[in-house]
């Protein structure tokens, strides 16, 4: 099975930054496109940013500009850099995969496997 495991969240205040890393296993990039997505308290889970093998990217509007998303495909990693983070920006973050035929993947019934979840707090 897909594995897809977390980390890197904590606590920051605001204007810092984060950087989440998510490590893949037992998964062929080629054959899935990737996302982060997050969940606050009292709401659905939303997209933030996806990626496809071949590098391209879609973000939220809430944070365009502030967030990137890259795929290291040789060290099966996927990463978050947050940049200007905001305290509605606290959430925790999951890493998932979704299959090639969604683009971009944002809505939570897209994904077929999912990480645990990192705890990002902005104060």
């Amino acid at each position: 099975d897909v594995q897809l495991v977390e980390s890197g969240g904590g606590s920051v205040q605001a204007g810092g930054s984060l950087t989440l890393s998510c490590a893949v296993s037992n998964y062929n990039f080629r054959r899935y496109r990737m996302g982060w997505l997050r969940q606050a308290p009292s709401t659905e889970r939303a997209g933030v940013a996806a990626i496809d093998n071949e590098g391209r990217t879609r973000y939220a509007d809430s944070v365009k500009d502030r967030f990137t998303i890259t795929l290291d495909s040789a060290q099966n990693t996927l990463y978050l850099q947050m940049w200007a983070l905001k305290p509605e920006d606290t959430a925790i973050y999951f890493c998932a995969s979704a299959p090639t035929s969604v683009w971009p993947p944002f809505d939570q019934s897209q994904f077929l496997y999912w990480g645990q979840g990192t705890q990002v707090t902005v104060s």
